[in-house]
């Protein structure tokens, strides 16, 4: 048998604590180990309030663990990386700037060559289904195509991690779904490793390779579930048997905390 790969991003047992004004100690997580490979897929699913932000946040690096250790591709993470795109639930476009300038903003933070920086945004836009908007303004554009802008600023300087947080949690269940498939197409094109956070058990299941379940605060990850669904998948996912038994088993773990704390 040959070696396995080795994780791109390793999280191992890993703790973080908060300390409030008071003084106290708040235990957002709790021994977290997670390993995600290359070009994979993972969503972390749990209650309110587990850990599953912040536990991304330390990923990107913009939160230190209180213990244990997070390496991606061996090195540990110490400080924010370029080799990391993230996508947040609000989009935070700067509206003074067309949508072309707000993809083009790592480009400059980074000083890439403006010619080649211009080419992608603009091939970038084509990906995410923006061809013709990128002189518009955000305040022009809906919610779901704001967002699409989001995952292209995320994507310009071709980081090779993408971490989103509820990136569809605000939007109406019908742009919701369409942005789902959307991310589905995205990931096909650009084979990225992504972690995303959501609290939706179906949003998980359609999108990931594996679904890390959360206990509640403090969080771990309880439940490793693999998603043997063929790719590509589409709407008609949703009605695969597979999807449907691993649904009912991730709603096994929720209803079971909410009858607990009933």
């Amino acid at each position: 048998m040959s070696a396995s790969v080795r994780p791109l991003i390793d999280v191992c047992d890993v703790q973080k604590q908060f300390r409030s004004r008071s003084g106290t100690f708040l235990q957002a997580l709790s021994d977290t180990s997670l390993a995600v490979q290359p070009k994979q897929f993972v969503c972390i699913v749990g209650p309110s309030g587990c850990g599953k932000s912040t536990l991304l946040r330390m990923i990107a690096g913009l939160e230190t663990a209180s213990s244990g250790k997070i390496l991606i591709d061996g090195v540990p993470v110490s400080s924010p990386r370029r080799d990391i795109g993230l996508v947040f639930q609000s989009p935070v476009m700067l509206p003074w700037r067309t949508i072309l300038k707000n993809v083009l903003v790592p480009a400059e933070v980074m000083k890439s060559d403006r010619a080649a920086s211009l080419q992608r945004a603009h091939d970038l836009l084509k990906l995410v289904g923006l061809e013709g908007f990128g002189d518009r303004y955000p305040d022009e554009l809906s919610g779901g195509m704001r967002q699409r802008a989001a995952i292209a600023r995320a994507l310009m300087h071709d980081p090779e991690i993408l971490l989103m947080d509820e990136p569809f949690g605000a939007l109406d269940a019908l742009t919701r779904e369409a942005m789902n498939l959307e991310l589905l197409r995205i990931w096909q094109s650009s084979m990225k490793t992504v972690v995303l956070v959501t609290h939706s058990i179906e949003e998980a299941l359609l999108l990931s390779d594996k679904v890390a379940v959360f206990a509640p605060r403090p969080g771990f990850v309880r439940d490793l579930l693999d998603v043997p669904i063929a790719r590509p998948r589409s709407a008609a996912t949703r009605s695969d048997p597979t999807f449907i038994s691993l649904a009912e088993r991730l709603r096994g773990y929720f209803e079971a905390e909410t009858a607990h704390a009933g």
